[in-house]
């Protein structure tokens, strides 16, 4: 079939006129597809699914009551557009109750977003123009630096070593680079390392950010879901943050509430201002109901305490069973995410040069979903939102992980 005159007039950004016809597979299609042999190849055996970033379990039965008694009401029918008070005071409230963070002023230091991922390219609309630079870290959550790139910037890459707690080396970037910065784009707790930021790391970027006139977007999805005697963290808990930059807190993980598209930037008062802006000609708002059930859900943090403990259970219980395969795997101190560095190869068996060989390996042969990242090193994210009710059956999982993997000896 010939190309119509459409084909021609795609955006570059996106494909142009080579758009649909590009043969490069990306690892979560091959993930996928690699599934879809597996499951014809191994009919008799089940997915264990450790790839997907996304809880296991349902909203809270008080959120989705919310839900559904404000759902009936007139009043909440119609637009949102940049978000409702109750929302934004009550989103002001929990920053102060869980992350001890004072001052926050809901009307003019909040601004709700459908999901916090409209909210990371949002955020690149407002403050990137042709030639300007995002830094960011990788691996990580591509979204900003996308919409960097399509709006005629540039991403600078601040890859996050083992060696150095998987925190940027911030004085590694060059001069040049740093005249033209405006943003830097961290996630802590992150995705996929795990690791967890401190009060001397944000106080650096603090600085750094001052002194380089650079606005800090940090994302903080995972913020609330910490354990081991690590307590919920805000970058804007630390003096001078609200001067330099935001945080965008996410209902999706803390709360179980992904398809539920309710997320919130906080911080200096400037910056909300230009993404509220970008937003308004971007959407009309999440539904009010929606908006007063995440208010039920921020004023309930025991709800994400009981999700933090499950999955620090699920943590341990994994990284004891991955250890006795001759792994050496760490447990993180928040988010859902365990990263751990690949084996060489199977004794007599294949080797692997690359993360995606070894996710490839687990998934064919064992029906185990990972995620690969080859960024920076080659390692696999494991998360621990597999599905499972209970702690009977949480180790039940792991004994099946551990069954189907001790048949081989791995090499390190």
């Amino acid at each position: 079939m010939a190309d119509s005159y459409i084909q021609e007039l795609i955006a570059e950004r996106i494909g142009g006129n080579k758009f649909g016809k590009d043969t490069v597979l990306y690892k979560f299609e091959k993930i996928k597809r690699a599934r879809r042999t597996a499951m014809k190849e191994h009919p008799d055996m089940d997915i264990i699914d450790m790839g997907v970033g996304e809880p296991d379990a349902m909203a809270d039965m008080g959120v989705v009551e919310t839900l559904c008694n404000e759902a009936h009401k007139w009043e909440n029918r119609d637009y949102a557009d940049n978000g409702i008070a109750e929302f934004k005071n009550a989103a002001a409230k929990y920053m102060e109750s869980f992350y001890n963070v004072k001052g926050i002023n809901g009307e003019t230091e909040v601004c709700h977003s459908i999901g916090s991922k409209p909210a990371l390219a949002m955020m690149a609309q407002a403050f990137i123009n042709p030639g300007d630079v995002t830094l960011m870290t990788v691996p990580g959550y591509p979204i900003i630096g996308t919409m960097t790139e399509w709006l005629g910037g540039e991403v600078y890459k601040l890859p996050l070593k083992e060696e150095n707690d998987f925190l940027p080396d911030l004085d590694s970037i060059p001069s040049d680079i740093l005249k033209r910065a405006k943003l830097l784009y961290i996630n802590y707790p992150n995705n996929p390392t795990g690791a967890s930021a401190t009060v001397e790391f944000f106080e650096k970027v603090i600085d750094f950010a001052k002194k380089n006139d650079i606005i800090v977007v940090q994302d903080a999805a995972y913020a609330g879901l910490t354990f081991d005697g690590e307590k919920p963290f805000s970058f804007l808990s630390v003096d001078g943050a609200k001067e330099v930059g935001v945080e965008i807190h996410s209902l999706s993980k803390a709360f179980n509430m992904t398809g539920w598209r309710m997320a919130f930037v906080v911080g200096n008062e400037l910056v909300v201002k230009a993404f509220a802006a970008v937003k308004d000609n971007n959407d009309s708002g999440q539904f009010k109901a929606i908006q007063l059930a995440s208010k039920y859900a921020l004023e309930h943090t025991e709800i994400t305490d009981e999700t933090a403990k499950k999955y620090s259970r699920r943590h341990s219980m994994l990284v004891e069973t991955l250890n006795k395969l001759g792994f050496n795997a760490k447990k993180p101190k928040a988010s859902f995410y365990l990263y751990v560095k690949i084996p060489k190869g199977v004794k007599n068996g294949p080797e692997f040069k690359t993360a995606e060989d070894f996710s490839q390996y687990l998934i064919r042969e064992k029906l185990i979903s990972t995620v690969p990242w080859d960024d920076v090193e080659p390692y696999i994210r494991m998360s621990v939102t597999f599905l499972a009710y209970g702690e009977e059956e949480e180790r039940k999982v792991m004994d099946e992980i551990y069954r189907r993997l001790s048949d081989v000896e791995f090499l390190f």
